[in-house]
């Protein structure tokens, strides 16, 4: 597959991703947090898992081990989401989420061991200026949901990087299979000791489930495991930095959210910053170079 092949199907999966905030937000008006995200990877992973069952017959013990390494980090990551929603906008959700993209090389430089760019460092407090502009609100007051839609952006970010890796070691179809099983099933164990598992008890309910369960998460997650085979966690990480945009979107389409003034500078600020950090430096400087104009050499021979 062609970088260029794998960038669409992920910016295919950043439009998914873009409405699932909406859909969220309807499943929690009859479930609890936990049975949600149950019922999400749960559903998931019975109709990938049924599909290309021939395939997960093959697995291998290493690919289990990845799958259930991405499947904490999921959850996490949407436990923090979920929770996160319960308390902001579908609009801030998105483009607290974005921070992914800054988040992506930092933890890549971290667990490398490289030196933090300076270009990264600012981009850095561009989105952190972003943050402070799009939540706090007078009198500075910071909503819980807001801190734990970071929180999610975070474990994001560590699960593109794992990805990156596990994608070159193992079968990447088996992989984005599994680790929507280990998801689902460490959801449905909090939501049995904390919760009281049901299944959606409205039509609401049951259009946020499917869609989250067949289009967000079964199609979802294992493509973006295929698609990043052949793609950088950077490059990923910028084409995911447009979901916020789709999140605006069905936000403002479908649950009439608008932002004022100056969430809306904060949040082109985050946007800004999530491109400054997927800029490659390099690319620009030999893209210059081939811009110049050529000076001819004079002819010094006599």
């Amino acid at each position: 597959m062609k970088p260029l092949k794998a960038d669409l199907m992920i910016l295919f999966i950043t439009i998914c991703w873009g409405s699932s905030y909406l859909f969220m937000k309807m499943g929690l008006d009859t479930l609890g947090e936990f049975n949600l995200i149950a019922l999400r990877f749960g559903l998931a992973f019975i109709l990938a898992a049924a599909i290309f069952y021939p395939r997960l017959r093959q697995v291998n013990l290493r690919t289990i081990r990845y799958a259930m390494l991405l499947g904490s980090i999921l959850f996490i990551m949407f436990t923090a989401l979920t929770f996160g929603l319960k308390t902001t906008t579908t609009s801030n959700a998105g483009f607290l989420i974005s921070l992914t993209v800054v988040f992506v090389p930092l933890i890549h430089t971290f667990l490398f061991k490289k030196k933090i760019e300076k270009k990264l460092i600012a981009s850095i407090l561009l989105a952190l200026t972003g943050i402070a502009l799009l939540t706090i609100q007078l009198p500075f007051t910071f909503k819980i949901g807001d801190l734990f839609c970071i929180a999610a952006a975070l474990c994001y970010a560590l699960h593109i990087n794992v990805v990156s890796s596990a994608a070159q070691k193992v079968d990447t179809l088996s992989l984005g299979i599994l680790q929507l099983g280990f998801t689902g099933l460490y959801a449905f164990v909090m939501s049995f000791i904390l919760e009281t598992p049901v299944l959606p008890s409205t039509t609401h309910g049951w259009i946020a489930i499917l869609v989250l369960s067949v289009v967000c998460s079964a199609l979802g997650f294992i493509l973006q495991t295929i698609a990043q085979k052949y793609t950088t966690a950077t490059r990923t990480g910028l084409v995911f930095s447009l979901e916020p945009v789709f999140a605006a979107m069905f936000g403002f389409w479908f649950a009439h959210e608008i932002m004022n003034s100056v969430q809306y500078f904060g949040a082109a600020l985050v946007f800004l910053s999530v491109v400054i950090a997927s800029v490659e430096v390099n690319t620009l400087k030999r893209s210059n170079m081939r811009n110049r104009p050529r000076i001819k050499k004079e002819n010094t021979a006599a």
